[in-house]
């Protein structure tokens, strides 16, 4: 897939070549467009007109982010809060949105994609005002997508219907679906414009589709130790494709994007979300979050096609590192922590974390959006989901062997506990506990997977306002 001098400018730079032998040719946007991250070296610098996304679950906000003086700006409410009792926000007379969730962006920096996972919805937002311009409802639980490189259509994942909405924005409705394998993910296009590739989190492949037909020419197989893929993105020198697999419980799957051949199946840890790309004194890396781990992986890409080399393991400040993006100069990735309401900046030179950003609460995508043109820096923007209180605790397992933690996070009216165990027995019942001092009371039972992992069971209670003081997992059903 060919590519620019100067880097991709693309949305998500999608590359490859047609699977005959015609190359694609390069998108060559008009000089006054930005060149979106990830990118070459040669981009423009951060500027104060760009903005940092995140898409906010639990508080239904995008944050916003001015990058160059790492500042949050406000938020974008597209709905009250999780289980805000004020709004009924599960009543049958509510009409917000639920679960904010997939990101996205045209490739001039003009408009922002988001979407919803639970209301099955889509906006996009003027970046220049915070305003949303339109919303069109899909089918059931869209994921990911984005805008095509002309900027006339959306394109969205419809993970729960298996299918590819082709939406034109402007007036409003779908135009197309595109019935796909099973659970897909996400969408993403080729330079050109004249691809789309499509990964599943339900099924071992992802499509490549001819965007004029709006076709499927071509299905990839990935190795079923790989399991599905939830989240992917395309290096900016066209070479590979890579896959988050969240499911499976540690790894990740390198495409060679002109062959459609599997590189690699690296072992990269539980819960691995998303990953993407920079290229630091001529040398190209990979950047990869792990949920599980609470880390940000470093991969030295391979020049000759072959696997990459893992070269550091960034501790993250905070855990359940999720979306993730560069600047398109390639001199800082942003991370955002699903689990601390955070946001991570890492400077690619030391490949250390030099600033972290408390923002909405539980941040799951992340873009960087580069943009020409001055707008205003806090029109439609609030506070919704900001300064909330949020807690970390490390897990007491007792009647076995595992680790894990429990996030408390304020929601309005109550709070939300969500515990993460890993290596526990497999297919076992346990019970968590709270304690405040010698009084204990059970919380959730729940029955770990296959792989021995207790992930993400949920519970709603007054924890701070109960001033309990430790989380136990217990081996067992509850105790009476």
């Amino acid at each position: 897939m060919a590519v620019t001098a100067i880097g991709i400018a693309g949305v998500l730079p999608a590359c490859g070549s047609l699977p005959q032998t015609q190359e694609t040719q390069a998108f060559r946007p008009p000089p006054s467009h930005p060149v979106q991250a990830p990118a070459l070296p040669g981009a423009q610098p951060i500027s104060a007109n760009d903005r940092v996304y995140t898409a906010d679950q639990d508080s239904n906000t995008v944050t916003v982010i001015n990058p160059k003086t790492d500042t949050v700006l406000g938020t974008i409410a597209l709905g009250k809060p999780r289980l805000d009792t004020n709004a009924d926000v599960l009543g049958a007379m509510y009409d917000g949105q639920i679960d904010v969730h997939g990101l996205g962006f045209s490739r001039d920096g003009r408009y922002l994609d988001v979407i919803d996972v639970t209301s099955n919805a889509v906006h996009v937002i003027d970046t220049a005002t915070n305003q949303v311009l339109h919303t069109i409802y899909l089918d059931r639980a869209p994921h990911e997508g984005f805008f095509s490189p002309d900027g006339n259509e959306l394109w969205v994942a419809e993970r729960g219907v298996d299918t590819v909405a082709v939406i034109d924005w402007r007036h409003g409705r779908v135009i197309a679906r595109i019935h796909s394998e099973d659970g897909p993910s996400k969408v993403v296009f080729s330079p050109d414009g004249r691809l789309a590739y499509v990964n599943h989190l339900r099924a071992s492949s992802f499509d490549v589709i001819d965007v004029a037909t709006r076709r499927i020419i071509q299905h990839v197989a990935i190795p079923s130790v790989a399991g599905g893929s939830s989240d992917e993105a395309i290096s900016p020198d066209g070479k590979e494709i890579w896959l988050g697999m969240p499911a499976n419980g540690y790894s990740t799957t390198v495409v060679n994007a002109q062959t459609y051949k599997v590189e690699a199946v690296l072992n990269s840890g539980p819960r691995t979300n998303h990953p993407n790309f920079v290229t630091v004194n001529g040398v190209n890396y990979a950047y990869l979050t792990v949920g599980d781990l609470g880390e940000t992986l470093v991969y030295r890409r391979s020049d000759t096609g072959g696997p990459p080399t893992l070269v550091k393991r960034i501790r993250d400040h905070g855990l359940g590192p999720h979306g993730i993006w560069p600047s398109p100069d390639n001199t800082r990735v942003y991370v955002a922590l699903q689990y601390s309401d955070a946001v991570d900046v890492i400077d690619t030179r030391s490949m250390k974390v030099i600033d972290t950003m408390r923002i909405g609460q539980s941040p799951m995508a992340l873009v960087y959006v580069a943009r020409s043109s001055p707008g205003t820096t806090t029109a439609n923007l609030g506070r919704q989901g900001l300064g909330m209180r949020i807690e970390n605790r490390p897990i007491e397992v007792q009647g076995a062997s595992g680790t894990g933690d429990a996030q408390i996070r304020a929601l309005p009216g109550i709070d939300e506990v969500t515990v993460d165990v890993r290596g526990l027995p497999a297919n076992q019942r346990f019970t968590v506990y709270l304690t405040r001092g010698s009084q204990t009371t059970a919380l959730l039972s729940a029955t770990t997977d296959n792989m021995g992992n207790m992930e993400e069971a949920v519970a709603f209670l007054d924890f701070f306002a109960n001033h309990y003081d430790k989380v136990i997992v217990r081996l067992g059903a509850a105790s009476s």
